[in-house]
């Protein structure tokens, strides 16, 4: 059943990141949270470690299905890279329970966006 239930949190997040682009960490967290036994602690850096291979597989589909040009994105990798470290070096050190309410901010912001 543990197995199950990480597949369907990583099918989640895989889904939501192949159809909007992003975001398939918004929803890993919860899924985590909710479905699994990994610790609050760790849920953050266990969905930056999954969402790789996720970000990676739609690349590669978004790019052979659509013919699409990578070289556009291609100058934003060197501030994600940055952010990316700054996140893993000082995340950390971010109280478990700030970084659920930053997310859940950032969630129903993004929703409001959306919506209005």
């Amino acid at each position: 059943m543990r197995s199950f239930r990480m597949i369907i949190a990583g099918a989640g997040a895989g889904l939501v990141a192949g159809l909007f682009g992003a975001g398939g960490g918004l929803v890993l967290v919860p899924l985590l949270t909710l479905l699994t036994d990994v610790a609050d602690d760790s849920v953050f850096s266990s969905s930056i470690f999954i969402i790789l291979p996720i970000c990676l597989t739609c690349i590669v589909v978004t790019a052979i299905s659509t013919g699409i040009s990578l070289a556009p994105a291609l100058p934003y990798l060197l501030g994600s890279a940055a952010g990316g470290w700054c996140a893993g070096k000082w995340g950390q050190k971010i109280p478990v329970c700030w970084l659920h309410r930053g997310l859940g901010l950032l969630i129903l912001w993004g929703g409001y966006r959306y919506l209005c």
